[in-house]
């Protein structure tokens, strides 16, 4: 495997891990999962500003944190793609810093709803679900994703090389 690859494989590979701990620790304040979730590990759906390798990471990292927090199987299947559609259309925008933070806000409002519908079979309604779902979105992925994509531009050749 030539460097190119291996520094690929480990920005992913940390990428997901730092989105995990972020998630365990959204978990212990019960934010994690449910009608009204604000993942910290969210605001790491930016990092498709910088490197394609976020991709795979926040996927990887959303499908071990579904299972570490004991997601039922059509969440862990379903969450870690919306998080994937979502890692994906941020890729796409990468060129506008303020758009690059709304693709996973929509696959999850879209996706997650229909999850805790018919998985969880949590009452409520799924207009009122894309609601309280797209409102932790937008503090975990605009607000805070946005903070983080500034913080991180002064020093994005120094973590994220030339991508």
């Amino acid at each position: 495997m030539n460097s190119r690859k291996i520094l690929y494989v480990t920005r992913a590979a940390v990428i997901a891990a730092i989105y995990v701990v972020l998630t365990l620790i959204a978990a212990g304040f019960d934010l994690a999962n449910g009608m009204i979730q604000v993942r910290f590990s969210e605001a790491l759906t930016v990092l498709p500003y910088f490197t394609p390798a976020a991709i795979p990471g926040l996927t990887i990292g959303c499908l071990i944190s579904n299972i570490a927090t004991g997601c039922m199987l059509p969440d862990v299947i379903f969450g870690t793609l919306a998080t994937l559609i979502g890692a994906i259309g941020s890729w796409f925008l990468r060129r506008n810093k303020i758009l690059v933070t709304l693709p996973p806000v929509i696959s999850n409002a879209l996706i997650i709803p229909l999850v805790l519908t018919y998985a969880y079979k949590i009452p409520g309604g799924i207009p009122l679900q894309m609601l309280t779902v797209g409102a932790g979105e937008i503090i975990s992925c605009v607000v805070i994703g946005s903070i983080l994509l500034r913080a991180l531009i002064p020093v994005r050749p120094y973590i994220f090389g030339d991508n």
